[in-house]
């Protein structure tokens, strides 16, 4: 090897070669710090990367779970909201109907309560036609069943089962219907029962969507733990200690100095063969 030559720089080489390789590290350290990453990209780490965005894209599907779920407790709340007033106006009802199976009651008594009954049943109907949210009503005929998506993947739902109280219906078979009256004592006695049942099935429908509420709503605070303990997840594997790389950056800019001083101490070597030569 020529240590003594003016074509090759040995030395030179060498220093050269290490200011490059602290240089790439440097920049690859900047790079780092100014992304918080240690994996940006898929050239940085190709499996961890691949991985990385495999659970991104679940963290990301988890939103739409997200939002399925809160869509479909609030249409289950609004139609607990429309039973709890169903079964406040049917409480009115039974009173006006205990009170027209009194047999002493005038006409003119007897049509006033009539007229409470009806306002009442009346009330009833609207608010099942009203309890809607996003197009979806659980309570009128034929209401809309609910779905809501459970997984990332969309291979499983959690479902709360429509509840028909429509008048057309007799209020769940009840015989609380569109045309229900207290106008005779006889009316009167036979509604005093339809209520009574109507009151019970009312009761059992909040309790059946109140459990499904509770379902959607215990679900929803899951997926959001999920999704957060994947977006941990994915941190672990791609964000960069900063602390760590501050440190580094330091270590290698003082390096990078001291690279290019040895740079400059090799390149003045040749300058020592003139000696050989003076006299």
């Amino acid at each position: 090897m020529p240590f003594n030559s003016v074509n090759t720089n040995v030395g030179a080489m060498v220093a050269l070669q290490n200011l490059n390789a602290t240089n790439t590290e440097l920049a690859n350290t900047q790079t780092r710090i100014n992304t918080g990453k240690k994996v940006a990209n898929a050239k940085d780490n190709g499996a961890i990367w691949a991985i990385a965005q495999n659970q991104r894209a679940t963290s990301g599907a988890l939103n739409a779970v997200k939002e399925s779920l809160s869509r479909g407790q609030s249409t289950v709340d609004v139609a607990i909201s429309a039973g709890e007033t169903i079964s406040d106006l049917l409480l009115q009802m039974k009173e006006k109907a205990l009170a027209a199976t009194d047999t002493t009651l005038d006409t003119n008594s007897r049509t006033a309560l009539n007229d409470d009954f009806v306002a009442l049943r009346d009330q009833i109907g609207k608010a099942i036609a009203n309890a809607e949210f996003n197009g979806a009503n659980m309570l009128k005929a034929g209401g809309v069943q609910i779905q809501s998506l459970a997984n990332a993947n969309g291979t499983s739902v959690i479902s709360v089962a429509a509840q028909d109280l429509s008048l057309t219906n007799g209020l769940g078979n009840t015989g609380v219907s569109t045309t229900a009256s207290i106008s005779t004592i006889s009316l009167a006695t036979d509604m005093v029962t339809a209520v009574d049942l109507a009151i019970t099935k009312v009761s059992s429908v909040l309790s059946t969507l109140g459990t499904g509420s509770k379902s959607l709503a215990s679900h929803l605070s899951f997926i959001s733990k999920l999704q957060d303990a994947i977006d941990a997840g994915v941190g672990n594997l791609v964000d960069a200690d900063l602390a760590k790389e501050s440190a580094k950056l330091q270590a290698l800019q003082t390096k990078q100095q001291l690279g290019v001083q040895a740079l400059n101490i090799a390149n003045q070597s040749p300058q020592t063969i003139m000696s050989l030569f003076r006299g």
